[in-house]
């Protein structure tokens, strides 16, 4: 896991690289140098996404073939032998602009947003993904403190719009949820990959992935996020292989409150 801050922002996360899994199995980084920290903690002393994404987890490495576990781990080595979270956009670099539909088919413009205010721009895999869709639970109940401190927060999907409405009702979300078909954005920020190809056919097989993106590429992003500036920067960047391991909402709101 890659993550970057300006030298008086140290927010602390896992460097921990676990199996690549497959979501609907289960079933249903200012400079360049790299800092690696260990996983902090709210001020309560809990990290409540970081549990509920492990208790997932550890669910599933219960009930997982050996089989499975096997494509899923050659995935992983193939992910980070790609250096992906090092290629991808960091901390210090522009932010791309770029304009989307959301769920509605309302087009929304990266730059028009930081008028108002930082974003937090998250990519998620699809509502397909129990990890993900715990992840928009938890950024939504972050979402008034990332409000009350001036950011607001997007989500980006590869997912074809009908798609992306379902997870948004589904989750009863009140942020933006924008499909970055074909990954077009996630390309642009380096964030995309193609799975391999018994990865690839798993999920097919499981759940339809080329349906869920309109298209046959076998790709998919990084659960990335970042924090953008209203200068266009990145000032914070989460970046990991793993898609159980997600930015803690905790940490990005600590972050904005220093930001200001």
């Amino acid at each position: 896991m890659t993550i970057k801050f300006k030298p008086f922002h140290y927010l602390v996360l896992s460097t921990a690289l676990l199996l690549f899994v497959g979501c609907k199995d289960e079933p249903q980084t200012e400079n360049k140098e790299t800092i690696t920290m260990e996983t902090a903690q709210t001020e309560d002393g809990t990290r409540p996404l970081e549990e509920d994404l492990n208790n997932r987890k550890t669910d599933f490495e219960k009930k997982a073939s050996a089989d499975k576990k096997k494509i899923y781990a050659e995935g992983l080595q193939a992910l980070e032998e790609s250096g992906i979270t090092k290629n991808a956009l960091q901390v210090g670099d522009v932010a791309l602009n770029f304009t989307l539909k959301n769920a509605s088919g309302k087009e929304v413009t990266l730059y028009d947003e930081l008028k108002n205010g930082p974003v937090v721009l998250m990519w998620y895999r699809g509502g397909w993904c129990p990890y993900c869709n715990m992840t928009l639970h938890h950024m939504q109940e972050a979402l008034p403190e990332f409000r009350k401190n001036g950011a607001s927060l997007l989500a980006l999907t590869p997912e074809v719009p009908d798609s992306s409405i379902t997870t948004k009702e589904k989750n009863e979300l009140e942020f933006e949820v924008l499909s970055d078909l074909d990954n077009t954005v996630a390309r642009k920020y380096k964030v995309v990959f193609k799975l391999t190809d018994d990865v690839a056919a798993s999920y097919e097989k499981s759940f339809g992935l080329s349906t869920y993106n309109g298209n046959k590429k076998a790709e998919l992003p990084l659960g990335a996020t970042y924090i953008i500036g209203q200068d266009k920067v990145i000032k914070y960047a989460f970046l990991n292989i793993d898609y159980r391991k997600r930015a803690e909402p905790q940490d990005l709101i600590r972050f904005l409150k220093e930001m200001k």
